[in-house]
Protein backbone atom coordinates (compact mmCIF):
# COMPACT_ATOMS: atom_id res chain seq x y z
CA UNK A 1 0.00 0.00 0.00
CA UNK A 2 1.38 3.42 -0.89
CA UNK A 3 2.23 6.08 1.78
CA UNK A 4 -0.56 8.65 2.34
CA UNK A 5 0.34 11.91 1.07
CA UNK A 6 0.90 13.33 4.54
CA UNK A 7 3.81 10.49 5.02
CA UNK A 8 5.01 11.16 1.58
CA UNK A 9 5.01 15.47 2.43
CA UNK A 10 7.06 14.57 5.52
CA UNK A 11 9.65 12.79 3.41
CA UNK A 12 9.91 15.66 0.59
CA UNK A 13 9.72 18.58 2.96
CA UNK A 14 13.05 16.47 5.74
CA UNK A 15 14.47 15.81 2.60
CA UNK A 16 14.74 19.02 1.02
CA UNK A 17 15.84 20.87 4.32
CA UNK A 18 18.96 18.75 5.03
CA UNK A 19 22.09 17.38 4.00
CA UNK A 20 22.75 13.94 5.06
CA UNK A 21 25.57 12.60 6.89
CA UNK A 22 27.02 9.38 7.16
CA UNK A 23 26.47 8.84 11.08
CA UNK A 24 22.55 8.98 10.51
CA UNK A 25 22.95 6.89 6.66
CA UNK A 26 24.77 3.99 8.90
CA UNK A 27 22.13 4.26 11.83
CA UNK A 28 19.30 3.96 9.72
CA UNK A 29 20.93 1.51 7.01
CA UNK A 30 21.09 -0.65 10.63
CA UNK A 31 17.77 -0.41 11.47
CA UNK A 32 15.69 -1.25 8.62
CA UNK A 33 14.93 -4.76 7.22
CA UNK A 34 16.88 -5.62 4.40
CA UNK A 35 13.87 -4.93 2.08
CA UNK A 36 13.65 -1.34 3.69
CA UNK A 37 17.29 -0.53 3.32
CA UNK A 38 16.74 -1.78 -0.39
CA UNK A 39 14.19 0.84 -0.83
CA UNK A 40 16.75 3.10 0.87
CA UNK A 41 19.51 2.51 -1.03
CA UNK A 42 17.56 2.95 -4.29
CA UNK A 43 16.26 6.28 -3.54
CA UNK A 44 19.79 7.75 -2.62
CA UNK A 45 20.52 6.37 -5.64
CA UNK A 46 18.43 7.92 -7.59
CA UNK A 47 19.01 11.58 -5.39
CA UNK A 48 22.77 10.86 -6.47
CA UNK A 49 22.16 10.05 -10.34
CA UNK A 50 19.80 12.93 -10.49
CA UNK A 51 22.01 15.62 -8.69
CA UNK A 52 24.93 14.15 -11.10
CA UNK A 53 23.22 14.85 -13.77
CA UNK A 54 22.10 18.58 -13.20
CA UNK A 55 25.40 19.07 -12.10
CA UNK A 56 26.92 17.90 -15.53
CA UNK A 57 24.10 19.95 -17.38
CA UNK A 58 24.69 22.81 -15.87
CA UNK A 59 28.85 22.68 -16.40
CA UNK A 60 27.82 22.16 -19.93
CA UNK A 61 25.81 25.59 -19.62
CA UNK A 62 28.87 27.05 -18.17
CA UNK A 63 31.32 26.18 -20.56
CA UNK A 64 30.02 27.49 -23.59
CA UNK A 65 30.50 25.03 -26.00
CA UNK A 66 29.58 25.92 -29.83
CA UNK A 67 28.41 22.74 -30.51
CA UNK A 68 28.38 19.54 -28.57
CA UNK A 69 30.87 16.93 -29.34
CA UNK A 70 31.82 13.48 -28.43
CA UNK A 71 34.87 11.06 -29.16
CA UNK A 72 32.59 8.81 -30.65
CA UNK A 73 33.52 8.00 -34.34
CA UNK A 74 36.42 10.49 -33.83
CA UNK A 75 38.93 10.19 -36.91
CA UNK A 76 42.10 10.03 -34.97
CA UNK A 77 44.16 9.27 -38.58
CA UNK A 78 45.24 13.12 -38.50
CA UNK A 79 46.77 13.03 -35.06
CA UNK A 80 50.85 12.74 -34.70
CA UNK A 81 50.83 11.91 -31.07
CA UNK A 82 54.24 13.29 -28.59
CA UNK A 83 56.28 11.15 -26.87
CA UNK A 84 54.37 10.16 -23.50
CA UNK A 85 50.89 10.93 -24.71
CA UNK A 86 48.54 8.72 -25.97
CA UNK A 87 45.04 8.29 -26.85
CA UNK A 88 44.21 6.44 -23.64
CA UNK A 89 46.40 9.00 -21.90
CA UNK A 90 43.93 11.49 -23.60
CA UNK A 91 40.55 9.74 -22.70
CA UNK A 92 41.46 9.55 -19.49
CA UNK A 93 41.94 13.29 -18.96
CA UNK A 94 45.05 12.36 -16.43
CA UNK A 95 47.29 15.64 -18.08
CA UNK A 96 44.08 17.45 -15.99
CA UNK A 97 45.38 16.24 -12.83
CA UNK A 98 48.90 17.26 -13.85
CA UNK A 99 48.04 20.67 -14.20
CA UNK A 100 49.71 19.58 -18.20
CA UNK A 101 48.60 21.84 -21.64
CA UNK A 102 47.84 20.76 -24.82
CA UNK A 103 48.72 22.56 -28.29
CA UNK A 104 46.79 20.88 -30.72
CA UNK A 105 48.59 21.77 -34.27
CA UNK A 106 48.07 21.54 -37.73
CA UNK A 107 46.39 22.21 -40.85
CA UNK A 108 42.75 23.15 -41.01
CA UNK A 109 39.57 20.78 -40.66
CA UNK A 110 42.13 18.17 -39.44
CA UNK A 111 40.13 17.91 -36.19
CA UNK A 112 41.79 20.36 -33.63
CA UNK A 113 38.54 21.86 -32.63
CA UNK A 114 35.93 18.31 -32.32
CA UNK A 115 39.38 17.33 -29.99
CA UNK A 116 38.94 20.49 -27.71
CA UNK A 117 35.12 20.34 -27.78
CA UNK A 118 34.86 16.76 -26.93
CA UNK A 119 37.42 17.09 -24.02
CA UNK A 120 35.46 19.62 -22.73
CA UNK A 121 32.22 17.52 -23.24
CA UNK A 122 33.92 14.50 -21.62
CA UNK A 123 35.66 17.40 -18.60
CA UNK A 124 31.71 17.81 -18.03
CA UNK A 125 30.64 14.47 -17.80
CA UNK A 126 32.95 13.36 -15.20
CA UNK A 127 31.99 16.67 -13.16
CA UNK A 128 34.67 18.72 -13.35
CA UNK A 129 34.79 22.25 -14.96
CA UNK A 130 35.63 23.43 -18.71
CA UNK A 131 35.54 26.43 -20.15
CA UNK A 132 35.42 26.84 -24.23
CA UNK A 133 36.37 30.34 -26.07
CA UNK A 134 37.83 31.46 -29.48
CA UNK A 135 40.91 33.54 -28.78
CA UNK A 136 38.74 36.77 -30.52
CA UNK A 137 35.52 35.39 -28.05
CA UNK A 138 38.04 35.60 -25.29
CA UNK A 139 39.20 38.79 -25.90
CA UNK A 140 35.71 40.35 -26.64
CA UNK A 141 34.43 39.17 -23.16
CA UNK A 142 37.60 40.02 -20.96
CA UNK A 143 36.67 43.33 -22.89
CA UNK A 144 33.40 43.88 -21.87
CA UNK A 145 34.05 42.64 -18.27
CA UNK A 146 36.75 45.45 -18.04
CA UNK A 147 34.53 48.15 -19.47
CA UNK A 148 31.84 46.94 -16.55
CA UNK A 149 34.40 47.23 -13.78
CA UNK A 150 34.47 43.70 -13.53
CA UNK A 151 37.18 41.93 -14.82
CA UNK A 152 38.60 40.48 -11.55
CA UNK A 153 35.93 38.55 -11.02
CA UNK A 154 35.36 37.37 -14.82
CA UNK A 155 39.23 36.28 -14.46
CA UNK A 156 38.61 34.54 -11.25
CA UNK A 157 35.55 32.64 -13.00
CA UNK A 158 37.65 31.61 -15.93
CA UNK A 159 40.23 30.35 -13.47
CA UNK A 160 38.46 28.06 -11.16
CA UNK A 161 38.01 25.85 -14.92
CA UNK A 162 40.27 22.72 -14.55
CA UNK A 163 40.24 22.73 -18.30
CA UNK A 164 40.19 25.87 -20.43
CA UNK A 165 40.21 25.96 -24.09
CA UNK A 166 41.04 28.78 -26.30
CA UNK A 167 40.19 27.96 -29.78
CA UNK A 168 41.51 29.24 -32.97
CA UNK A 169 44.28 30.92 -31.85
CA UNK A 170 45.85 32.99 -34.94
CA UNK A 171 43.25 32.41 -37.07
CA UNK A 172 42.82 36.70 -36.34
CA UNK A 173 45.43 38.41 -35.40
CA UNK A 174 44.80 40.26 -31.70
CA UNK A 175 45.34 43.71 -31.49
CA UNK A 176 48.04 45.49 -28.29
CA UNK A 177 44.80 45.42 -25.77
CA UNK A 178 43.61 42.10 -26.75
CA UNK A 179 47.22 40.62 -26.68
CA UNK A 180 47.87 41.88 -22.93
CA UNK A 181 44.15 40.42 -22.02
CA UNK A 182 45.11 36.78 -23.18
CA UNK A 183 48.19 37.30 -21.92
CA UNK A 184 46.84 37.52 -18.63
CA UNK A 185 45.13 34.50 -18.72
CA UNK A 186 47.93 32.42 -19.98
CA UNK A 187 49.99 33.69 -16.68
CA UNK A 188 47.25 33.06 -14.65
CA UNK A 189 46.75 29.39 -15.55
CA UNK A 190 50.46 28.77 -15.64
CA UNK A 191 50.67 26.01 -13.37
CA UNK A 192 47.25 26.41 -12.13
CA UNK A 193 45.14 25.09 -14.81
CA UNK A 194 45.47 23.04 -17.88
CA UNK A 195 44.98 24.93 -21.36
CA UNK A 196 44.22 23.38 -24.62
CA UNK A 197 44.97 26.08 -27.67
CA UNK A 198 44.10 25.20 -31.15
CA UNK A 199 46.05 26.39 -33.56
CA UNK A 200 47.27 26.27 -37.26
CA UNK A 201 50.76 28.46 -36.90
CA UNK A 202 53.74 27.25 -35.29
CA UNK A 203 55.65 28.47 -32.62
CA UNK A 204 57.55 30.92 -35.20
CA UNK A 205 54.43 32.67 -36.13
CA UNK A 206 53.10 33.30 -32.82
CA UNK A 207 54.52 36.84 -32.66
CA UNK A 208 52.48 38.05 -35.45
CA UNK A 209 49.21 36.80 -33.16
CA UNK A 210 49.91 38.79 -30.47
CA UNK A 211 51.57 41.80 -32.46
CA UNK A 212 54.87 41.14 -29.93
CA UNK A 213 57.84 38.73 -30.31
CA UNK A 214 58.57 38.88 -26.07
CA UNK A 215 55.21 38.29 -25.17
CA UNK A 216 54.66 35.68 -27.47
CA UNK A 217 58.02 33.75 -26.27
CA UNK A 218 56.56 34.45 -23.02
CA UNK A 219 53.04 32.21 -23.58
CA UNK A 220 55.22 29.83 -25.25
CA UNK A 221 57.48 29.87 -22.29
CA UNK A 222 54.55 28.59 -20.24
CA UNK A 223 53.21 26.64 -22.17
CA UNK A 224 55.77 24.49 -23.02
CA UNK A 225 57.35 24.00 -19.40
CA UNK A 226 53.89 21.83 -18.89
CA UNK A 227 52.85 20.89 -22.01
CA UNK A 228 52.78 18.89 -25.26
CA UNK A 229 52.95 19.52 -28.77
CA UNK A 230 49.79 17.20 -30.14
CA UNK A 231 50.02 17.37 -34.47
CA UNK A 232 47.54 17.53 -36.90
CA UNK A 233 48.27 16.35 -41.00
CA UNK A 234 45.63 15.82 -43.59
CA UNK A 235 43.21 16.80 -45.59
CA UNK A 236 40.66 19.04 -44.67
CA UNK A 237 37.27 16.88 -43.11
CA UNK A 238 35.06 19.73 -44.65
CA UNK A 239 36.64 19.74 -47.98
CA UNK A 240 36.38 15.73 -47.94
CA UNK A 241 32.95 16.19 -47.42
CA UNK A 242 31.96 19.50 -49.40
CA UNK A 243 28.81 19.17 -51.56
CA UNK A 244 30.61 21.43 -54.08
Amino acid sequence: MPASDGLARRVVDAGRRCSLTTSVLEEWARRGTPRQVEYLAGYLEAERDSRDASRRAQLLRRCGLPAPKTFDGYDWSAVSWPDGLGREDLLSLSFLERREDLVLMGDVGTGKTHMASALCQLACDRRLEARFFTASSLVMRLRRARDEGRLDREMSQIGRAALLVIDELGFLPLDADGARLVFQVFADAYERQSVVITTNLEFSRWGSVFGDDQMAAAVIDRIVHHGRLVQFRGESYRVRHALM
